[in-house]
């Protein structure tokens, strides 16, 4: 007899998200696609998907559905994927040497640097610091000379 009754999650599609017309899906991921590379609104923090449904005049549902099949990511994952990358452009500016990794967190807006510290670590493979002291150590290599027989 088992002692434990364990099963097998079973992954089942969200059946709303096949029932919305393509065409209000393409809509919704324009808008979403707007807010984040037009308006940057990733950077507030508190931004949520319930917030960008109240300014697209949609619901939640319709979001999650729109994100799930244009982006084959989650709300939270877009976001956090903007945020990275408005991150990684801060990080290999050397205009930007002199901010602290918390100062670069909330100007991308995560809400605190362990948060920023997480989410950069998950999509990149390393901290924030390793990944500009890596950035900045490979620019400033010196350029070796071409030997006349090298092409």
């Amino acid at each position: 007899m088992a002692k434990y009754n364990i099963r097998e999650k079973k992954v089942k599609p969200a059946t709303y998200r096949t029932a919305i017309k393509p065409e209000i899906i393409d809509s919704i991921y324009e808008q979403i696609l707007r807010k984040m590379i037009v308006e940057k609104k990733y950077k507030d923090p508190t931004y949520t998907a319930k917030k960008l449904a109240e300014e697209i005049q949609t619901n939640t549902r319709y979001i999650s559905a729109a994100v799930s099949l244009r982006f084959q990511q989650n709300y939270a994952e877009l976001v956090s994927g903007y945020r990275i990358r408005e991150a990684i452009s801060m990080l290999t500016d050397k205009r930007n040497r002199d901010m602290t990794m918390g100062d670069i967190a909330t100007a991308c807006g995560f809400a605190n640097r362990q948060s920023f510290y997480s989410a950069f670590y998950r999509l990149q493979g390393k901290t924030p610091k390793q990944y500009q002291d890596e950035f900045f150590a490979r620019v400033n290599q010196p350029k070796r000379k071409a030997h006349k027989n090298e092409v």
